[in-house]
């Protein structure tokens, strides 16, 4: 189908009045502009039972910090399955703050503990930064379930875009390292291949949203030295893709990284893996934290958050 109209509506919106895009800002400026874009079309936010600002210590002795938010309508005794969810942005903006109203809709539709984690972002802290936070922040809450009130047997990774990219190659890690099996991933467009070929990153590299600028402007702030090929960037170079647990893969149509997903999507269950993959028709990358604007975005909410219910809680 064709983009729906509020999605041209919006891009039209976005070249006509000539705003600046991501190639042709500051790192502050892009920060700034992706924060103003998501205060402005995501919805009302939500009451949840409790949040709670959770400090994670890092061996150098800084501290990586977090946001835990438990559902409504839970006990505040009952230990709940745990998504850990990592914010997009190009490894190089996004926040917990400008992610506060999507992980609240995910705790209360899934009825699980959400961790929303704040990552060290590039050009500050390049590649591999983002992945130690990743890593680091998964295998604590392995450790601490205690601590948070979550059964550490039900733990999942999720993310979208560059986040997504994330819970793929920290799952891969963990079990690699024997540290944590992550129970299920969540995986909201995510980039599985920073160089590739495919059809969609010429056929939507203009107009929407995510052009081709943009993604070098990414990926040259969070892999200054051009590590393009590490499967830790690329996780579609892994040598194995048959250890990640079961999935949910949400994509966009109109998304220049769509026919990575498809292809990632492929390889997973051709070695073994459990896909449940979800094409969200008329829809460009970044819609679904846009739920005041896009319906789509609600639906895709709901149904993300029922996947995380059926494979996490066992009253589903």
């Amino acid at each position: 189908m064709p983009p729906t109209a509020q999605a041209v509506a919006l891009l039209e919106m976005v070249y006509r009045v000539g705003a600046p895009r991501f190639h042709e800002l500051s790192v502050a400026q892009a920060r700034h502009s992706f924060q103003k874009l998501l205060y402005a079309f995501r919805p009302e936010r939500p009451p949840v039972a409790a949040t709670m600002e959770v400090p994670i210590p890092r061996p150098d002795g800084t501290t990586l910090l977090a946001r835990l938010y438990r559902p409504l309508e839970c006990p505040p005794d009952e230990l709940l399955p745990l998504l850990v969810y990592f914010h997009g942005g190009g490894w190089c903006v996004g926040d917990i703050e400008s992610y506060d109203v999507f992980c609240r809709e995910l705790a209360n539709g899934s009825k699980c503990a959400v961790l929303s984690v704040d990552y060290r972002l590039a050009p500050e802290h390049p590649f591999p930064a983002a992945i130690d936070d990743a890593v680091l922040a998964a295998g604590w809450c392995a450790g601490n379930g205690g601590l948070l009130g979550v059964d550490t047997a039900r733990i999942a990774l999720g993310g979208d875009s560059a986040g997504g990219t994330l819970a793929i190659v920290a799952s891969l890690l963990m079990r690699e390292r024997g540290t944590m099996n992550a129970a299920f991933l969540l995986l909201i467009y995510p980039c599985t291949e920073i160089v590739s070929t495919r059809a969609s990153r010429e056929r939507y590299a203009d107009g929407y949203f995510l052009d081709r600028e943009s993604l070098h402007w990414f990926f040259t702030r969070y892999l200054p030295t051009g590590e393009y090929s590490d499967w830790r960037a690329s996780p579609m170079r892994a040598a194995s893709l048959a250890e990640l647990p079961p999935m949910l893969l949400v994509t966009a149509e109109y998304d220049p990284l769509v026919d990575d997903c498809f292809a990632f999507a492929e390889r997973v269950r051709s070695e073994g893996g459990t896909v449940e993959h979800l094409n969200v028709m008329g829809m460009i990358h970044g819609f679904v934290t846009l739920g005041k604007y896009f319906p789509e975005a609600g639906r895709t909410v709901r149904h993300a958050a029922g996947a995380l219910k059926a494979a996490l809680r066992n009253d589903a």
